[in-house]
């Protein structure tokens, strides 16, 4: 296992590296790439990320739900009972998928359509003026944090475009702050996630995640409406935090759910993130798949840092009685 992992662990850690040693390097291309996106309308929309999910999701997750169903040995739940002819978990129709899909977009719709985008590198005033108002009188916190409403005119009625920065990042920043923005979700999610269990109201909304036989591919997106939510806007937050730039955004979908996905996959692969990981670093599916079984441990979603530090605390409280 670990000679199979050497070849992506080298080519990962080569550009990488690279790219935050050599910025240089990467600039012509990005500056090209950013040109290209920047002159398109569609990128332009404010509803963009909400569709660019949308299209991710469904290439990633069916992706995963082929492998899934075709290789049935590598499946976590059959594998514990040894049993390969267990029969295969039955998966959503699609119409029910299109409920599903409407009852994510909506409310992601309706905040892309009143809230102005705000990003890394563009000016307030192109802010303003994108919300519709006069960059000249009016006095809009740059705070990314900050929310602000379109202002809402018969001419205007809608949030339709987003101010975006007018040059791209360099590599080295696409780099961390790709980086920052996951280990930040993975931190918030950890204590969103733990009271999502502690809380019986919360435990509540939490039961529809974990309504299912062998988890497998499509319960990564089986949540309620709110915690559906929820996971969204602490992914923004953890961009926003750190004023990522719009293409870190748009490269963050594609990894952010790649990651999403991949712990629910129910499947141990061997190229899965956790193998290419430095040993200890990631949690994988096997632990999560752990957690949709029991759910007594393991709420982190990417890592292990938190989960082992509560761990630890808790082989250190005196117990009482």
């Amino acid at each position: 296992m670990a000679s199979s992992v050497l070849l992506p662990r080298l080519a990962l850690g080569l550009t990488l590296g690279s790219a935050i040693a050599f910025p240089t390097l990467y600039q012509p291309a990005l500056e090209k790439l950013y040109a290209y996106v920047l002159a398109s309308s569609i990128f332009r929309a404010s509803t963009f990320e909400t569709f660019w999910t949308v299209i991710i999701y469904a290439i990633i997750e069916s992706l995963y739900i082929a492998k899934f169903t075709h290789n049935p040995q590598l499946r976590l739940a059959v594998k514990k009972d040894e049993d390969s002819t267990k029969p295969r978990p039955k998966m959503r129709r699609p119409t029910h998928r299109i409920k599903e899909g409407f009852t994510y977009i909506a409310p992601l719709l309706l905040l892309d359509l009143t809230m102005i985008k705000k990003f890394g590198g563009v000016p307030v005033q192109d802010m303003a003026l994108s919300g519709n108002y006069d960059p000249n009188k009016v006095s809009m916190r740059g705070n990314f944090l900050a929310p602000s409403l379109h202002r809402f005119t018969f001419d205007s009625p809608l949030q339709t475009t987003r101010a975006l920065p007018p040059t791209p990042p360099t590599s080295r920043q696409l780099v961390f702050q790709l980086a920052a923005s996951i280990v930040i979700y993975d931190s918030v999610f950890f204590f969103f996630h733990l009271a999502l269990h502690k809380l019986p109201l919360l435990d509540k909304i939490h039961s529809m995640h974990h309504k299912h036989g062998e988890i497998n591919p499509q319960i990564t997106n089986q949540l309620d409406v709110f915690e559906r939510l929820g996971l969204v806007l602490l992914a923004n937050f953890s961009l926003n935090i750190i004023g990522s730039h719009v293409l870190t955004r748009t490269l963050f979908v594609p990894m952010f759910v790649w990651l999403l996905v991949d712990i629910h996959s129910g499947m141990t692969q061997e190229w899965g993130y956790d193998k290419l990981l430095p040993a200890g670093w990631a949690a994988g599916s096997k632990r999560h798949s752990h957690h949709h079984q029991h759910g007594t441990k393991y709420y982190e979603p990417f890592f292990n840092w938190w989960d082992d530090a509560l761990e630890w605390f808790a082989k250190k409280s005196p117990v009482k009685g």
